[in-house]
């Protein structure tokens, strides 16, 4: 019973931070680390990458779309699939090198906001990005959100893949999130987010807002970063989890 714990961080700019990335890095087992299109730039990259590496932390690139003044939760119609590997492959590139600097390789790659939201509905999109991964690195594992797109590309390209669930997010009946304008879509209350947590790792469930499951091994789970009281909620989270007799550890594992 082991379970993996991931969070979005490295997502300031310049003086500018968002979250406490000090505090949840002690709490979570793996980072997604914002590659300067949606959030971050070289220095608060590094910074991350060498806070997680104290830690042991695994470490993947997080990339999104250009998008600073939207944080990357915009869609950007009209952009080519060749547009779209070249935007990913130019940011997982970008964490490569600077993961090289800190002599911390990283070992996945997770798609942020409404990037992530598109390839998750649109196989073409999904297979874009997953080209990109695998032209910087088809060592690199592919963290998807079961039933969708990002899983099947993964499957298709090879990549390995890593099924994530988000532990303050709920689901539309195709299995991507819903979308955050609808009301209940961010989950606040804490009791309710760590027993669903426990439900769906322990059945091996995805469940959407309607009822509607999928059954499928859930290899990690999301506690974001950047939302009100989220360092507290990450520990409550951990804490309920080891206590139902779950190890806390990185389940990602890259190929050889």
């Amino acid at each position: 019973m082991r379970i993996d714990l991931n969070s979005d961080l490295g997502e300031g700019f310049g003086p500018w931070t968002m979250g406490d990335d000090a505090s949840m890095l002690d709490i979570v087992s793996t980072a997604n680390i914002a590659c300067g299109f949606h959030a971050g730039d070289p220095d608060t990259m590094r910074e991350t990458i060498r806070l997680a590496k104290q830690r042991r932390v695994a470490i993947g690139a997080h990339p999104g779309y250009r998008d600073l003044i939207g944080f990357g939760r915009r869609r950007l119609p009209g952009l080519s699939l060749s547009e779209i590997e070249s935007l990913v492959a130019y940011q997982v590139g970008a964490m490569a090198a600077i993961a090289a600097l800190e002599d911390y390789p990283m070992t996945h790659v997770k798609t942020h906001g409404a990037l992530g939201n598109v390839c998750a509905d649109d196989d073409a999109t999904a297979l874009a990005v997953g080209r990109a991964i695998k032209a910087v690195d088809p060592k690199l594992a592919f963290m998807v959100m079961p039933g969708t797109a990002t899983a099947r590309a993964a499957e298709a390209l090879g990549l390995t893949p890593v099924n994530e669930i988000y532990a303050d997010r709920t689901y539309a009946d195709n299995f991507n999130l819903s979308p955050r304008s609808e009301p209940g879509s961010v989950i606040h209350d804490p009791e309710f987010l760590v027993k669903r947590v426990i439900e769906m790792v322990s059945e091996g469930c995805l469940t959407s807002a309607s009822g509607k499951r999928l059954e499928v091994p859930i290899a990690s789970v999301c506690v974001h970063g950047d939302t009100p009281g989220a360092v507290m909620m990450a520990k409550n989270l951990r804490g309920a989890l080891e206590a139902a007799g779950w190890t806390i550890g990185s389940s990602i594992q890259p190929k050889a």
